[in-house]
């Protein structure tokens, strides 16, 4: 069975959505504490919302320092494939797994809603179960989640096919492009600000477009084994 590690830094909130959101999808959850050393031997890794270390400095400032980012760090550039969500999304930037920054949503509000999304590549390990230019509904919540980079960066994501998601119906926090998602130049690693852990199961959420993430990461991975 997949056993998928879920990061809890302290101030993380979504950390049991996103162990259960692994279970819904047929995969073993494996809680990873954020000042051990070891990632226990799981085949991926999720950083999940909150406010990592209470956002302080900036969001996923702190959290980049923990002793288990240096095991995720390592293990994403060997290829293991980790997906950032909201916070986790933060994490990613500050250690540079991933370019750019979140900053202050424009509206200087904290947004809540469900949001429209259109995928705008399959090509990574956490979108090859959508089609390009599906439109998914996805629960949206962040204060900080302007994402923003400097010109030749976003030009590299836009030209490269690394932005994953866009936002529809209008931007809700400013982000360049409207970008919602990005990923590495080699795909295997994820952020996005809106929450697919909260689009499981149509009892609590208007679809269940979250659950193709993790489709998407069981499929790649059983294409790893033959």
């Amino acid at each position: 069975m997949t056993r998928v590690g879920v990061v809890t830094f302290p101030g993380s909130l979504d950390d049991h959505d996103a162990q259960r959101a692994v279970r819904l999808a047929g995969a073993e959850p494996v809680p990873l504490w954020h000042a051990s050393d070891s990632l226990d031997g799981v085949d991926a890794v999720i950083l999940p919302g909150g406010f990592s270390y209470g956002d302080y400095l900036r969001c996923g400032a702190i959290a980049r320092f923990s002793p288990v980012m240096g095991e995720v760090i390592n293990a994403a550039n060997a290829g293991m494939p980790v997906l950032g969500i909201c916070n986790g999304f933060q994490v990613l930037c500050e250690a540079h797994l991933l370019p750019g920054a979140l900053i202050r949503n424009d509206v200087r509000t904290f947004v809540c809603r469900d949001q429209r999304l259109r995928v705008e590549t399959r090509d990574t390990v956490w979108t090859c179960d959508f089609n390009t230019a599906d439109e998914i509904t996805i629960v949206l919540k962040n204060g900080e989640g302007g994402y923003v980079a400097d010109p030749e960066t976003i030009k590299r994501l836009e030209g490269e096919n690394q932005v994953v998601f866009r936002y529809l119906d209008g931007n809700p926090n400013g982000s360049v492009n409207d970008i919602a998602g990005i990923t590495n130049d080699r795909g295997n690693v994820v952020g996005l600000m809106p929450h697919p852990e909260h689009n499981m199961e149509e009892l609590t959420a208007p679809s269940t477009d979250g659950r193709k993430f993790f489709s998407s990461l069981q499929r790649y991975l059983r294409a790893l084994v033959g």
